[in-house]
């Protein structure tokens, strides 16, 4: 090996170390610190070179011995406290750290592995009051969130059998003989979007527990746009019924929400279709910095008021899991049987009931049969699209029902602009 290529290893390694150490220093942590993690990933960077280099394999785990040992060692006083501290993060963080370094051995390609396992560590690390204050915060019925997300990925999924089948098939001898076939839906697929939705919806849901309910404006339309914008809709348009004076609050949240929908939606896509991303990102980006331009003019009007989060339902119920499994399969055979009988004005009226209440079901359908090679990639943008705007004016009809007036007169001008950068963009976008 070249030994320019070795000090580029040698460097990278000590980077990471002292990314690490510098937080350990900062907890003015007895055992390891700024000096002693990049001596640890310069072990293990050391140790993997000469492994591989000399062809003594023995080198490698002789090292991660010898730094066991040094950890022992260096515990020794703590045993010998009265009241000896039970907790052995800074000994594993040294041991992940050791092996990191021996990872950057491994080749320029395994760098960035490395990087984002020095970083995680570090978060990890960092966080600790915050992931503390979490796990306070945690119920019953919190825990048994993430119990359902784990039943719904790492249970059920896998016995799926990942095949497409024709919902029509049982039908056959009652339908005409020139009635199409659609083999579309995919048992596996279909709850693995189930898993793609919900694992979105529960990442918005520890990020309101992380930050309690006083998370202020912005954040708190993040959270209501990454877990449910129709559902944050909902709440806070209840709440200006009692609290006129929150209107303008609600607008904002309302607004950030609504934008916060199209991350969700190019999140998805490039999940489900990479290959319709670049054909439908600037369109719905231009959409999204429209939503997003209004969000901040609602923000400059209104944004000194303090914001009480509503509560938020736990988004991983089995129950709304099936439901969602249910309407996307529907959309899903929709969308397929009417490309294949109607014209484009067809589609188009499928994604606007479709998008009404919920924009995953027309978003994954629509990706996942341009993945499939069943729906061209212009239709498809058009169909998420038309999906968004009619799920602006479901939201313009909750406020209308249950908000305040003054909430409605706000909200009706930011989400006409909306349909009307929207309508346009179908319009002229070429």
């Amino acid at each position: 090996m070249e030994p320019l290529a070795v000090f580029q290893q040698l460097a990278i390694s000590t980077l990471l170390g002292l990314l690490v150490g510098l937080q350990r220093e900062r907890t003015e942590s007895n055992l390891a610190g700024i000096r002693t993690f990049p001596l640890i990933t310069l072990f293990g960077t050391l140790c993997a070179l000469l492994s591989s280099q000399s062809g003594q394999v023995w080198v490698l785990p002789a090292g991660l011995l010898a730094l066991v040992a040094l950890i022992l060692v260096g515990n020794f006083p703590k045993l010998r406290q009265a009241e000896p501290d039970p907790g052995v993060t800074t000994e594993m963080a040294m041991l992940v750290m050791f092996a990191d370094g021996a990872v950057v051995a491994f080749g320029t390609h395994m760098w960035i592995v490395a990087a984002a396992v020095a970083g995680t560590v570090a978060m990890l690390l960092h966080l600790k009051p915050q992931m503390h204050g979490l796990a306070a915060r945690m119920g019953d019925a919190d825990f048994r969130a993430i119990m359902q997300f784990v039943l719904i990925t790492f249970i059920i999924l896998p016995v799926l059998p990942n095949k497409g089948y024709d919902p029509f098939d049982p039908f056959r001898p009652l339908l005409p003989p020139d009635f199409g076939e659609f083999p579309v839906l995919n048992p596996y697929e279909v709850w693995l979007m189930v898993v793609l939705v919900v694992g979105i919806s529960l990442g918005g849901y520890v990020i309101y527990k992380l930050f309690g309910r006083q998370a202020g404006i912005v954040l708190g339309g993040i959270v209501g746009g990454t877990i449910s914008s129709t559902a944050t809709t909902v709440s806070y348009a209840r709440r200006t019924v009692t609290a006129p004076e929150a209107c303008g609050l609600a607008a904002i949240v309302i607004m950030i929400a609504s934008t916060i929908t199209f991350i969700r939606v190019l999140l998805e896509i490039a999940v489900a279709a990479p290959s319709l991303l670049p054909v439908a990102f600037w369109p719905i980006v231009a959409l999204m910095s429209v939503a997003a331009a209004l969000a901040a003019v609602a923000w400059m009007a209104h944004g000194r008021q303090e914001n009480d989060m509503p509560e938020q339902e736990n988004p991983t119920e089995l129950k709304s899991a099936i439901v969602f499994a249910v309407v996307y399969a529907i959309v899903l055979v929709g969308v397929a049987v009417g490309k294949h009988y109607l014209e484009n004005e067809g589609l188009y009226v499928i994604a606007a009931i479709s998008g009404m209440t919920d924009m995953d079901a027309i978003t994954l359908s629509s990706s996942r049969l341009v993945q499939s090679g069943q729906l061209d990639a212009q239709i498809a943008w058009r169909l998420i699209l038309i999906g968004s705007l009619s799920n602006i004016v479901f939201k313009g009809l909750i406020v209308a029902a249950m908000g305040h007036r003054r909430l409605l007169a706000q909200i009706s001008g930011l989400f006409g602009v909306t349909l009307v950068a929207g309508i346009a963009i179908l319009v002229w976008w070429p």
